[in-house]
Parts: C-alpha cells; sequence; structure tokens
C-alpha cells in the first residue's frame, strides 16, 4: 500500500491487493485457457455436436466479459480530503446545483422540495451557491412548491448553520435520519427544534396541498402539450446590501420549451437548459446535479468536491469528482442489491485508479468548462466561442470565457435572454448534444457525457466518505428495478455496436487501453444474457437426456471445470468481505444477478437490437419514486415482489421451470443408468440453479396459493 499525501487530500494506492488481483487473473486466465482447449479439442468426438457448440458460445461470452472486468480490479485507489484545511480567506468559485424533476406523480413534490432545500442548505458561501430546478413536466404544483421551499428555507437554512445541524434535508431530519443532531444541544436547542418542526409541518400541507390550488401564477404558460417556456427567480439577494438579510442561494425554477415538432432529449435536455440559464444568471464555473429523489446527507460534500478541484497540484484534466449513489431504505438483507456495492466498491475504486469513474448520474461535482471543450490549455473553442457551436446568444457566449461581470444587464433583460436559452429552437444548428454539454446519444446522458470527457483525455476522481454524501430512495420491487436495468443495458449495448464502440472509439482516443476496456464491459456485459440462457437450457436438456457436457467426476478436466468456478466465486466473496458484506449479501448478489441477467438485460438486448433494426424507438420511461407500503412490507421481510414485472420474468420464469423438470428428469435418467460420473457436472449446475431461482419458484408457488383463495 502506498500512498500520496497533500494538504487537502490523500491517496492511497492498495499495491498489495492490486499484486492478489494480478494474481488471480493469471491464474483464472490459464484455467479458461484449458478450458477452451478441453472444448476445441474434444469437439469432433463428441456425439452432441449441437450442444458442444451452445456451450463454447456461452463461454467465449463469459470469458469476454471476465476479460473485461479484469481492468477494475487492476490498480484500485481510495481517496481522503481534509475539507478543515481549507483556509477561511479561500476565494470558492461559484457553484450551480440542478436538480431534474418530470413527473409530480412518480417524483412526489414534497421529496423534490425536500432536495432542494438540502441543496440550499450546503455548507458554502451563500452567495456563491445558486440552485436550479428543472420541471419538465410544466406542473403548477412544482412551481408552488418551489415557492413554499423558499419560504420555509429562510427558517431551515439559518438553524442547521446555527447548530452545525448534519442532517440537512428537513423531511430526512424529522424522520429520525438525523445522525443524534439532538443529542449534542440543550434546551434551547430543543425549543427551536419544535419550532421549526411545526413549521415544516406547515411547509408539508401546503405543499401536497398544491395540487388542488385553483390558481398559481404563470399555470395557463406552463400547461398544455406545447408551452412556452418559463424561468422565474424564487430566491434572489444578490443585490442586498442589509447586513441583517439572511444570506440565501440564489434559487431559479425552470421549465423549458415543449413542442411536439421539436426532440425532447428528455434529461440531457433539461441539463443543457439548465448550463445556458445558469451561465448568464450566476455562471458557477462548477456544477453539481442531483437526482430529485437524492437530497443532500452531508452539508460538507461541496467542500469535499474542491479539496479535489482547487488543489493547485492537482491535474489541469480533472473534470468531475464523484461520490457513491447511496440509500436511506436499503435493509442490511439487501434481496434487490439496491446498494449496488460491487459498482461503488468495487470498479469506481478501480476505474479510479486508471482514468476515474464513471459519471453516474447523480452526486458529482463538475467542470463546466469540461462541457464545452478539451482539456488542452489552447482550446480555440474554449478562449473564442461563436454562435454556429454555442448559438445565438452573446450573454451566454460571454459566460464561457468568464466576461458576463462585463455586461450591463438588468435582472429583466437576463430573464428575457433565459427565455430564449430554454426555448426549442436555440439549439437548432448548434453543437449542443454531440459536441457541447451533455450527449444525446442515447437516454443515459451522463454516462455516454462522462465516457465522452474521458475520450477527449478529461480524468474524474471517487470520493466515498465515511458519511454518505448524498442519500436517495432505492427501487424495492422488481419492476422498478429491472425497468431502470431495461434501460441501462439497451443504452449500452447500443454504445458498444455504435461508431463510438469502446474497442474501436475509445482505443484510438485519449483514453488509456485499460480504461477503456472498463467501458468495453459496461457495453457488452447484457450480452452474458444469451450466456445464461445456453447455460439454463442446453446443459439441463442433455442432464434430462443423459448426455454429458461436462468431464467425467473422476477425470482431471472436470477439476479445472470445478477449479474455475471456485475460484470465480471466491473472487467474488472475497471483494464482498473486504467491502464490508457478509455471506447473506454474497449469496443475494448472486441470486438477484442471476435474475437481473435472464430478465432484464434479456429485455436490454432485445430493445437494441430493435433500435438498430429499426423497429422501435427511444422510449423515456420514469421510475416510480412514490413506493407503496406494502412493497416496504415486503421488502423488509426479505420477500420478492414481482408484482407489475410479470413481463419482464417471463424468461426466467420459464427457465425456472425448464430446470425443474429437466432435474427431475435426470435424477430420473441417472437412477436408471447409474452415470453419476458422466452426469455429475450436470447435476451441480441443476442443483445450484434450483437453489438460486428458489425466490422465483416461491412467486409462483405464492401467486398460485393467493389466486385459489381469491
Amino acid at each position: 500500500m502506498s500512498s500520496t499525501t497533500s494538504f487537502l487530500h490523500k491517496t492511497t494506492v492498495h499495491r498489495r491487493l492490486a499484486a492478489g488481483n494480478r494474481a488471480h487473473i493469471f491464474f483464472h486466465f490459464l484455467l479458461i485457457l484449458s478450458i477452451f482447449y478441453y472444448r476445441f479439442s474434444s469437439y469432433i468426438d463428441n456425439f452432441s455436436t449441437h450442444a458442444w457448440t451452445c456451450m463454447i458460445i456461452a463461454e467465449v461470452i463469459l470469458a469476454l466479459a471476465w476479460f473485461f472486468s479484469q481492468s477494475f480490479r487492476w490498480r484500485p485507489l481510495t481517496r481522503n480530503v481534509f475539507p478543515e484545511n481549507l483556509s477561511g480567506d479561500i476565494d470558492f468559485p461559484g457553484l450551480d446545483v440542478f436538480v431534474c424533476t418530470a413527473d409530480p406523480i412518480k417524483e412526489p413534490t414534497l421529496d423534490v422540495m425536500n432536495t432542494v432545500i438540502s441543496a440550499m442548505s450546503l455548507d458554502y458561501p451563500a452567495e456563491k451557491l445558486a440552485v436550479y430546478l428543472s420541471d419538465d413536466g410544466g406542473a403548477a404544483v412544482t412551481l408552488q412548491g418551489m415557492r413554499e421551499a423558499a419560504a420555509f428555507a429562510r427558517w431551515w437554512v439559518p438553524f442547521c448553520k446555527k447548530h452545525d445541524v448534519k442532517t440537512r434535508a428537513p423531511g430526512a431530519y424529522f424522520s429520525g435520519l438525523s445522525d443524534g443532531d439532538e443529542g449534542e444541544h440543550g434546551g434551547e436547542f430543543r425549543d427551536e427544534v419544535k419550532e421549526i418542526k411545526s413549521k415544516y409541518e406547515i411547509f408539508k400541507k401546503r405543499v401536497e396541498g398544491a395540487g388542488d390550488v385553483a390558481h398559481v401564477d404563470d399555470i395557463n404558460s406552463i400547461s398544455g402539450n406545447g408551452r412556452a417556456p418559463v424561468v422565474q427567480v424564487i430566491n434572489d439577494n444578490r443585490g442586498s446590501t442589509d447586513e441583517n438579510d439572511i444570506k440565501m442561494p440564489l434559487l431559479v425554477y425552470v421549465s423549458r420549451e415543449r413542442r411536439p415538432s421539436y426532440p425532447h432529449r428528455f434529461k440531457a435536455g433539461a441539463l443543457n437548459a439548465l448550463l445556458r440559464v445558469s451561465g448568464i444568471l450566476s455562471n458557477g464555473p462548477y456544477i453539481m446535479v442531483l437526482d430529485c429523489d437524492m437530497f443532500c446527507n452531508d452539508p460538507a460534500s461541496a467542500k469535499q468536491a474542491m479539496c479535489l478541484h482547487l488543489d493547485p497540484k492537482m491535474s489541469s484534466e480533472l473534470s468531475f469528482v464523484q461520490f457513491p449513489q447511496m440509500f436511506y431504505n436499503v435493509t442490511k438483507n439487501d434481496i434487490y442489491d439496491g446498494q449496488t456495492r460491487s459498482a461503488f466498491k468495487t470498479k469506481w475504486q478501480g476505474m479510479d485508479g486508471l482514468m476515474g469513474p464513471v459519471l453516474t448520474g447523480s452526486g458529482y461535482y463538475l467542470k463546466k468548462k469540461a462541457l464545452y471543450g478539451s482539456p488542452d490549455q489552447e482550446d480555440a473553442h474554449l478562449h473564442q466561442p461563436d454562435a454556429s457551436r454555442f448559438g445565438h446568444s452573446n450573454l451566454f457566449i460571454a459566460s464561457i470565457i468568464g466576461a458576463t461581470d462585463k455586461i450591463d444587464a438588468s435582472t429583466k433583460e437576463l430573464l428575457r435572454e433565459a427565455h430564449l436559452l430554454a426555448s426549442c429552437s436555440f439549439e437548432k444548428g448548434t453543437k449542443w448534444g454531440s459536441e457541447i454539454g451533455y450527449s444525446y446519444e442515447c437516454l443515459l446522458e451522463s454516462t455516454f457525457t462522462g465516457y465522452f470527457l474521458q475520450c477527449k483525455g478529461w480524468t474524474s476522481m471517487y470520493l466515498y466518505p465515511e458519511k454518505p454524501a448524498f442519500l436517495g430512495c432505492a427501487a424495492i420491487d422488481m419492476k422498478d428495478g429491472l425497468i431502470q436495468l431495461r434501460k441501462w443495458n439497451g443504452s449500452l449495448l447500443e454504445l458498444g455496436f455504435s461508431k463510438f464502440s469502446p474497442l474501436s472509439y475509445a482505443i484510438s482516443s485519449r483514453m488509456t487501453f485499460l480504461h477503456s476496456m472498463c467501458y468495453a464491459y459496461f457495453s457488452f456485459q447484457p450480452l452474458l444474457a444469451f450466456s445464461f440462457l445456453i447455460y439454463g437450457l442446453v446443459p439441463q436438456f442433455c442432464f434430462a437426456k443423459g448426455i454429458p457436457v461436462f468431464p467425467k467426476a473422476n477425470e482431471t478436466w472436470f477439476k479445472v471445470f470445478l477449479a474455475l468456478w471456485i475460484s470465480s466465486h471466491l473472487q467474488h466473496m472475497y471483494e464482498v468481505f473486504t467491502s464490508g458484506g457478509t455471506l447473506r449479501t454474497w449469496w443475494n448478489e448472486q441470486r438477484i444477478w442471476v435474475i437481473k441477467v435472464v430478465s432484464g438485460s434479456l429485455f436490454g438486448c432485445i430493445d437494441c437490437l430493435m433500435k438498430m433494426l429499426g423497429i422501435s424507438t427511444t422510449v423515456f420511461r420514469l421510475t416510480n419514486k412514490a413506493i407503496a407500503k406494502e412493497k416496504v412490507e415486503n421488502y423488509e421481510k426479505g420477500k420478492f415482489d414481482f408484482e407489475g414485472a410479470q413481463v419482464f420474468m417471463v424468461p426466467m420464469v420459464a427457465l425456472v421451470i425448464w430446470n425443474l423438470v429437466c432435474f427431475i428428469g435426470g435424477i430420473w435418467s441417472i437412477i436408471g443408468k447409474g452415470n453419476v460420473s458422466d452426469m455429475f457436472g450436470q447435476l451441480l449446475l441443476s442443483t445450484f440453479l434450483v437453489v438460486v431461482s428458489y425466490p422465483v419458484i416461491e412467486g409462483i408457488v405464492t401467486k398460485k396459493s393467493r389466486g385459489k383463495s381469491e
């Protein structure tokens, strides 16, 4: 283990872990080569060449996925930051916070406002902080919610800063998610808490009742199929000279123009509109993006990120600092792997040792300059921006070169220009979405944008602090989890087969080879669905027929297959245990991985194929953030909830039934023929799949019993 330390941060490269990983990679690679030697050398003599061919195809896919994934384990590192070393007289750069919402039904307004208030409460100079909400739903209830949030924040923000409250989302604070703030103060503090809580209850009732209000200002301009852009400054005290004024950040509501004749561009379009609007209103050189249901859990996260961004010894190529996405509603028995441990505790740390983690959609601090050009100091597009690339707005072009302070414009003129920047037609004929801003290549706007940034030579860094910087609400049923997985896998596979494929575009760019292999894994891992289907169908059918597809149990080659299987599971166990997990964590990840690959990944592959053939178009599916009480109860009991996911589960259910039937047939065949040694490999595989599939079997039985009772 080696470390590099500065007064603002410490980087620790885990050399022993890397050495162990590389030794395991070499050993595992030899086993894979041995298995392929066995498969191809036995191919001609095998009496079931069709089954043998299928097994080879499945194992080639598995081997490629394994090969790509080893880049995550090549050079893992961790970082620690020391925000307390940021001197009091430091001139912090401006920070613009972007929050996006699209549907007040699926994304409850109260939750969105809690996120907004938590961002307003960050431990950051208020005059340097601006919070923007993009409302793609154009809902009057959201606009009214912003006004109520601004009013409540004038009480909440000073209270948090006065008492150094750590949990600054009021909903989380009053629901018991606070980190012991109450125990650190006396009676006066508790009296203030009661007063603030009563104000929060009033705020809560007003927000939840805003949907019933008959009239809200500008409601006509933000409703209907097509609507004009709306930009409203909800809170602005930047020009105040009164020392008694409460220092509050700039708060802006943005609802971009929507017209049926113009492409929507989904979240990427919303973020690009916010980039332009914020450019002329606050023009912070850094942005932080939050999902509307993911609140700021640690007010120090901004300063933590600035420990990396502002370090003079840090490379000027640093584009963003990514924090993990953590969830407050995940239990210890995380049956859906909602915490995505493998990504945030293994893969992202591995990528940080190369060129940095993926841009993950929420909880990151990004340098605006990175979205406008390359890290080269002589980039002409940044020093001399032109309208053909950035659009026809003198104010916005001036903001790119940091000259907005020289422009004499009133607030009314700025808002008029902001409406232009949020219009549908502004991007026409420009490079927005292709070379500038967030990418329009697919629905995974952040992942693709981060990918293109790193292809240009930008780097990123990963911070995993002890206290979660951000907390959100994880999907706790199979339906929402598979909807997300279908979108991710379909879009990532599109990248793999596009002109921007990591195997061609990334390798020929400024991205390193190992880092391009990380993206290759993300792009092609959905193909594991076909490998799993083959392994779930062919060996079982042959098992029932008495046809071996693995070596005999008493042969040396069987030990090679067994060693590979054990090696894979031991590696997984080691990563789980060293990241704070348990045996239950390992088992839950095994089960949900099989279910997700066979269902969500398969549908993602089908989506990708249909788009490539021109049969279907891109459809934005918004995940429901409003969770029913029954779903919460089932999740806390460790019961899988398949309600609404019946279509997704068809392949998995068919596979389970097929496996059970073939398992019984295989046992019967072994009893009749006495060929246990020949069929032991398939017996072991079938038994493992039956055990892994237990949640699906339980779901089928439960559904049938419910049907009979009804």
